[in-house]
C-alpha cells in the first residue's frame, strides 16, 4: 500500500501539489499518493484523523499554518522562529511540525535575481506565511525588512518578536516610508479574491521585484498592479516558491531531495 499524503486548505482545488509530489515521486522513484483535503471546519480534528487513519504527512496551506503550529506535538526550530507550519510529519504516534515556506521563497527569488545580500525588503502581510519566511530571508543577508500590514499592530508584533534577525521596521499601508525597496512581496491572500494590498504605487518605482506568494494561470492581480504602475519591473507569481518548498516537504518525508528545476518547467509549460 502506497503512503498517503495531503495538502490541507480552505480553498485548496486550485492547489498543485498533488501534481508536483507526483513528479518528485516519479523522478525520485517513491511509491506515494497524495490527495488535496479540503478543510472548512475543524482543522485539528480533520487533520488528527487522517493521521490515525494512516496518513504518513500533511501540507498545510491558508488558513491553517497557525493552527497547524498548536496541533503539532513538536516543532522545528524554524517553525518554532516563524510561529507557523506548513509541514506535518506523522512518526511514531507523535504530530511533528516544520515550516518550509522561507526556504521556497528564499530559493526562487536567488533563482531570480541572483544573490539576496544587501537587498532591502518590504513585506506586505503579517499573518503565518509572512512569519515564516522572514529568518530565512535574513539568513539570506538582506540589508533591511519592514513589514506592512492592514492591522498595523500585527505588523509591530511581528518586528518586535524578530528584532534580533537583523533590520526590521513595521508599519500599516497608509505609513509604508516612501524608501527604496528592491524586492515588494505580497504575502497576504488577497490575490486569491482579485483584491490588492491598499498600498502607495509610487513604492513600486524603483524596485526590481514584485513578488505575489500566491499562483495562477494568468497572472495575479497584485502582478498586473505592480506591472501597471512600473512597466520595467519583474514581476513573479508564487510558483517557484511553491515547488520549493513541496521539495523541501518532500525531503522530510522520504529523505531524499528532489530536482526542482524540471518540475517548474513542467508546470510553467502546463499553464501556458
Amino acid at each position: 500500500m502506497e503512503d498517503r499524503y495531503v495538502v490541507f486548505g480552505n480553498p485548496v482545488k486550485h492547489s498543485l501539489s498533488p501534481r508536483i509530489h507526483k513528479m518528485f515521486a516519479e523522478q525520485t522513484k517513491q511509491k506515494i499518493e497524495y490527495e488535496r483535503f479540503l478543510v472548512e471546519e475543524d482543522f485539528p480534528g480533520k487533520s488528527k484523523n487522517f493521521f490515525l487513519a494512516g496518513g504518513k504527512g500533511a501540507n498545510v496551506t491558508l488558513p491553517y499554518k497557525e493552527e497547524a503550529f498548536k496541533l503539532a506535538d513538536s516543532l522545528s526550530e524554524r517553525a518554532q522562529a516563524a510561529g507557523a507550519v506548513n509541514t506535518l510529519i506523522y512518526k511514531e504516534g507523535k504530530i511533528l511540525g516544520d515550516n518550509t515556506d522561507g526556504a521556497g521563497l528564499v530559493n526562487d527569488l536567488e533563482s531570480q535575481l541572483g544573490s539576496l545580500k544587501d537587498k532591502r525588503i518590504l513585506l506586505l502581510g503579517a499573518g503565518g506565511a509572512a512569519k515564516g519566511v522572514i529568518i530565512p530571508l535574513f539568513n539570506a543577508g538582506i540589508a533591511s525588512l519592514h513589514i506592512a500590514n492592514r492591522t498595523e499592530s500585527k505588523a509591530h508584533d511581528i518586528a518586535v518578536r524578530f528584532a534580533n534577525y537583523g533590520k526590521i521596521a513595521a508599519s500599516g499601508y497608509d505609513d509604508i516610508p516612501n524608501d527604496i525597496f528592491d524586492v515588494i512581496i505580497n504575502s497576504t491572500s488577497s490575490s486569491i479574491s482579485g483584491d490588492v494590498p491598499a498600498i502607495n504605487t509610487d513604492l513600486f518605482f524603483n524596485a526590481q521585484l514584485a513578488y505575489d506568494m500566491f499562483y495562477q494561470k494568468e497572472p495575479t492581480s497584485f502582478m498586473v498592479f505592480a506591472s501597471r504602475h512600473n512597466a520595467d519591473i519583474k514581476v513573479s507569481d508564487g510558483l517557484g516558491m511553491l515547488v520549493g518548498q513541496a521539495a523541501e516537504s518532500f525531503f522530510l518525508w522520504r529523505g531524499v531531495k528532489p530536482d526542482i528545476k524540471p518540475v517548474i518547467r513542467k508546470l510553467k509549460a502546463e499553464m501556458a
